[in-house]
């Protein structure tokens, strides 16, 4: 039998056989949680928001109408985002007093996943992908790929608490599907997380933007490529945060059935120590926050709904991915550490849809006051508000 091969073949006969071995992964010993969330949801308890969405009987229902990202301008004002203008409230979002972003906002559209920080030194830096001048992304089944994608990411920064805003720095035009989180390090470094699509095949790559001086200035980060086939392949859509020893964590959305982890001891300008984590992991992404107590809390969605041992799959057909996916995405479920995410509580389930074909995904977070922690989401709306110390078992 003969066999013919070109670089092309030789090339996807590498990316299978590297997913192939991420099937089987090297998991972190550094981590040890819980398999699954035990809390039993008992639909009779708790409550349903008005938009009908389960909610943990220890949790409430917000009514902050804004999606977030939201961050602190003082005791009582809080702020955030939209398309292209910012918005703060002194009434914990009842109302809202718009200001401008852009001096042409024909040219600007911020998408909906989007990142901002308030630094230590009251600098306002958001961190966002620009919808103005996105391409339709024409993905080829026959070819697995989608050619001359752009989706750029761009930062901008007010010093006055959003009334003004600088001028828009473009990082780089690759498609970003999504960026999803930001940090300012113990001594003032500013990193945030993006994303670049990646072709033949088409898949998706990590990345970081690092800044010493407000936002004024970034350096790209090593770009993280662990392959992939498919429009919603690779890796993608991650979080981070500083731990005590120095170092950055950053976990990452993967359809390999867990979240990925990864470190970096400069900022954020490396990253390395690439492996699977034991937090099993729907095909969403996650949010790590450090709280003010000093506790580490994630929110995320479990790869099979509470109580199943199953769920069904989707992907494999080097389209969507190249290997099957759980995109479970009808609970959200928290968690907390105290040792910097080498241990962590058992999960708890705080929200579930009771809508078909509706979701829980993409959250973003606020501690409005020490413990009080906000908690919105981009796809099925909610709004929710708990205690800490109910959730610190």
């Amino acid at each position: 039998m003969k066999f013919n091969f070109n670089k092309k073949s030789v090339k996807n006969f590498a990316a299978f056989f590297l997913q192939i071995i991420m099937m089987f992964p090297l998991f972190s010993l550094s981590q040890n949680i819980p398999n699954r969330p035990t809390d039993t949801i008992n639909v009779n308890e708790g409550q349903q928001t008005s938009n009908q969405i389960w909610i943990h009987p220890k949790t409430n229902e917000l009514g902050v109408l804004r999606i977030g990202p939201f961050v602190n301008i003082s005791k009582k004002k809080i702020l955030t985002i939209d398309t292209t203008n910012c918005y703060t409230s002194n009434d914990n979002g009842s109302t809202w007093t718009a200001y401008p972003i852009f001096k042409n906002p024909k040219k600007f559209i911020i998408r909906v996943e989007r990142a901002l920080i308030k630094t230590k030194k009251g600098t306002i830096i958001l961190a966002f992908t620009n919808d103005a001048e996105r391409s339709p992304l024409l993905w080829k089944d026959d070819i697995h790929d989608a050619a001359n994608t752009v989706l750029p990411t761009y930062t901008v920064r007010s010093e006055d608490n959003g009334k003004t805003w600088s001028e828009p720095i473009k990082l780089h035009d690759d498609w970003t599907g999504a960026v999803r989180d930001i940090i300012e390090t113990k001594d003032g470094h500013v990193v945030f997380t993006t994303m670049m699509m990646r072709h033949n095949p088409g898949h998706h790559t990590v990345l970081t933007y690092t800044s010493a001086d407000e936002g004024k200035s970034w350096k790209q980060s090593n770009v993280i490529d662990l392959g992939g086939i498919g429009h919603h392949s690779g890796v993608t859509e991650s979080t981070l945060e500083e731990v005590k020893d120095g170092k950055l964590l950053m976990y990452m959305r993967t359809n390999w059935g867990s979240l990925w982890e990864t470190t970096s001891t400069d900022k954020g300008l490396t990253w390395t120590n690439f492996k699977s984590t034991s937090i099993k992991a729907s095909s969403a992404p996650a949010l790590l926050t450090r709280l003010q107590s000093g506790r580490l809390m994630l929110l995320w969605n479990h790869n099979l709904p509470q109580g199943k041992n199953t769920f069904p799959m989707s992907g494999g057909d080097n389209n969507w991915s190249e290997v099957p996916v759980s995109n479970h995405r009808q609970e959200l479920s928290i968690m907390f550490s105290e040792d910097e995410g080498m241990n962590w509580s058992i999960p708890t389930v705080i929200a579930k849809t009771t809508k078909p074909k509706s979701q829980l995904t993409y959250p973003y977070v606020l501690e409005k006051n020490p413990g009080e922690i906000w908690i919105t989401t981009m796809f099925g709306e909610l709004r929710m508000t708990l205690l800490e110390s109910d959730f610190i078992k």
